[in-house]
């Protein structure tokens, strides 16, 4: 094992898999041309088995550092336990795997030689059946072509979707292609500048397409690295919490929503309303809603009109209006205030406050709002 400073780190999620964990700590010490520049990160989500013993004996003899992380189990909590392998990573870039997903040996050094600055490197994985199982035995992947195994209407697939993601790069379209967290690499800074994952993403689903769309919106680009290789998933029974159609996820609602902030509130570091950047009205203390407002934000920080700010904030009733490029615009209105067409048009999200609240439950009332905006 080496001592050096990793120039990769590799953080392998897992949960409740140890033959699988195994089959893939093992295609990850097969990995050629990365000796001296990797780091493995195995973030477990609360395993009760042999998970920690797994990882212990192959830490003791890769030829890169193994380090295990884990935290109880509380349901499915993917976000925060990718999280918590990047808060620990020492590399550079980062290049996530899930823990069910066998690597090809130029998996990695693959990844080394396609990262460029301000670009994020997306793979994706073919599905091996269940029969491939009898081929797969811990201690003997050496002697198999793991690339083999991918059934040719796999590769067909892989091979259309990174065509369609390279058109898709090309004419910058604002949602496509779409990162899968199971297998993608990112600069450890651009996955910093966004907060990393939202860890308001409770059991399965979309907290991988909500990262890409804030990495790309924070200027970073997504580009296919699958014309050069992919991982391969092997087969288990479907999670429980799984869906059959994504639409149909926990998350979908809060995926959906407007006013997505490039920087999430809860993520890498828990974001305070203070640490956000505000557009507040001219007038805030002249309207009913102002004052307990301006009683929330003292703290806060406040963009001035015309510049840029995370969230713009106008007032109902008022004669307020939208004055700055905002990530999320906000309006907050009095119950039987009165509509403003254009204005409620603009707006990601309205959110109307009865007038019969006392001032302690309007700040109770704004404060709740304020906590979950973004």
């Amino acid at each position: 094992m080496t001592n050096s400073i990793p120039t990769l780190s590799l953080i392998v999620n897992t949960y409740q898999k140890p033959r699988h964990l195994s089959l893939v700590l093992e295609s990850i010490v097969l990995q050629q041309h990365v000796a001296g520049h990797m780091e493995v990160i195995v973030t477990d989500d609360g395993s009760t088995d042999e998970t920690p013993a797994i990882v212990a004996a192959y830490a003791a003899t890769a030829p890169f550092p193994v380090r295990l992380i884990t935290q109880p189990h509380d349901g499915f909590r993917l976000a925060q336990v990718r999280n918590r392998g990047a808060r620990i990573a020492t590399g550079d870039f980062l290049l996530f795997l899930d823990g069910d997903c066998i690597l090809p040996r130029d998996h990695v050094a693959a990844y080394l030689g396609r990262r460029r600055p301000g670009t994020a490197q997306l793979g994706y994985c073919a599905r091996l059946p269940k029969e491939a199982l009898s081929s797969l035995v811990p201690g003997r992947l050496g002697a198999i072509d793991l690339v083999s195994l991918a059934p040719r209407a796999e590769r067909r697939l892989l091979a259309q979707r990174h065509r369609k993601a390279a058109w898709h790069s090309l004419v910058r379209h604002p949602s496509k292609p779409r990162l899968a967290g199971g297998n993608f690499g990112v600069w450890r800074a651009d996955f910093q500048r966004v907060n990393g994952f939202d860890e308001r993403f409770v059991g399965w689903g979309q907290e991988d397409d909500d990262l890409g769309l804030r990495l790309r919106s924070s200027g970073v680009r997504l580009e296919s690295i699958l014309d050069r290789t992919f991982s391969l998933h092997v087969w288990h029974p479907s999670d429980p919490s799984a869906t059959a159609r994504w639409r149909d996820g926990a998350n979908v609602t809060y995926f959906l929503r407007r006013g997505r902030l490039a920087f999430c509130r809860q993520g890498l570091v828990p974001r305070p309303v203070e640490s956000v950047l505000w557009g507040l009205p001219d007038d805030l203390r002249t309207t009913a809603l102002g004052g307990p407002l301006a009683h929330l934000l003292a703290g806060a920080r406040h963009a001035r009109p015309g510049e840029p700010c995370e969230i713009d904030i106008v007032i109902r009733p008022g004669n307020g209006r939208f004055l700055r490029p905002a990530e999320c615009r906000l309006v907050l209105a009095l119950q039987g205030s009165g509509g403003d067409w254009w204005l409620h048009r603009r707006a990601d999200r309205i959110q109307m406050i009865s007038p019969n609240l006392s001032h302690t439950r309007c700040l109770d009332t704004l404060s709740d709002l304020l906590s979950h905006v973004g």
